[in-house]
This record gives structure tokens, sequence and C-alpha cells, in this order.
């Protein structure tokens, strides 16, 4: 642990992401852009009929939700059948991911926020921020009817919008 620790420092002094592409990365640099917010292991619900992708506050089984990180990474799509690997091949293709995302960002080009652990030098700032999901979203193992919490989820956001969009557009 020690050592990963010693060479992120050494990355983060070279700014790689600046002058890399994504293709171009070691494991370690790929690796080091996740700022660990948690966003991608939330639940996401596509709309049908839109296409529209809705990101639950559910997450994963094995996010450890007081940390905001997986509580298995190493396993979790052996444990995890649809889990996603976020990969530089796909990386492009996943329009979910959030707009906060150095994966995201770096593929568009974008520089990245003077939160990133990799400017910051601390995962804290992902928290301070309000990006990181932690202690703020509930697992999905601790819901005792998913689709019915899933159901109840939808329908106040659809709601919301839809009152949002009533008020705004009069």
């Amino acid at each position: 642990m020690l050592t990963w620790l010693l060479e992120l420092l050494k990355l983060k002094k070279q700014k790689f992401w600046e002058v890399k592409s994504l293709d171009i990365m070691t494991d370690l640099e790929w690796e080091s852009l996740c700022d660990r917010c948690g966003q991608c292991c939330l639940i996401k619900l596509e709309d049908s009929d839109t296409g529209e992708i809705l990101t639950s506050d559910l997450a994963c089984k094995l996010m450890d939700v007081c940390t905001g990180m997986c509580s298995n990474y190493a396993h979790r799509r052996e444990i995890v059948h649809d889990c996603i690997k976020i990969t530089k091949d796909n990386v492009g293709d996943l329009h979910w991911l959030p707009k906060t995302c150095a994966y995201r960002l770096l593929w568009y080009k974008q520089p990245l926020y003077n939160w990133h652990p990799l400017i910051s030098g601390t995962y804290d700032s992902v928290v301070k921020a309000k990006i990181s999901v932690r202690n703020r979203v509930i697992n999905e193992d601790k819901v005792d009817n998913i689709q019915r919490y899933i159901n109840n989820y939808v329908h106040k956001r659809k709601k919301f919008k839809a009152s949002y969009h009533e008020i705004y557009q009069a």
C-alpha cells in the first residue's frame, strides 16, 4: 500500500493527465484518475421511451456507503455480474458517467476539477466538494423490496420534474 501511495505522489508531480492521452496511460495512472466518488456504483435506470438515464440513490451491494468505496474492488465483477469495468476502450460509450468523472473529462479533452485528488492531494476534497456519495446513499442490501423502492424513487423524481417544468415553463 505504501509503495502505491509513493507512486501516486510521483504521478501527481508529473501531471501525466495533462500530457498523456487515456490510451497510453499505465494501469497505475489509469486507476489514479478515479476520484472515488462512488457515483458510477449507483443503480441507474433507463427510461425505455426516452433513453434518459436516471441515477438512483441505491448503491451496489459491494459499496461501503460510509467510505463511498467498493468493499471488494479486485473481485467486484465476479460478484456483481453487471458491474461495468471502465476501460480505455469503453469510456467514450459510457454516457451515464457523471459529468465530473475524470475518465469522462479527459475523454472529452476537459481539465480535471480543482477538487480532484490528483490536484488537491487528498480524497477528502471530493467529499468537501459534495461529489462523493459517501454517507448520502443506501446500500441495495438494506432495502427489503428493491423493485418497490425503485418505483417509489422514480415516481418521486418524475413528479418533481413535472412540477419543475410546470413552474418554469409558464
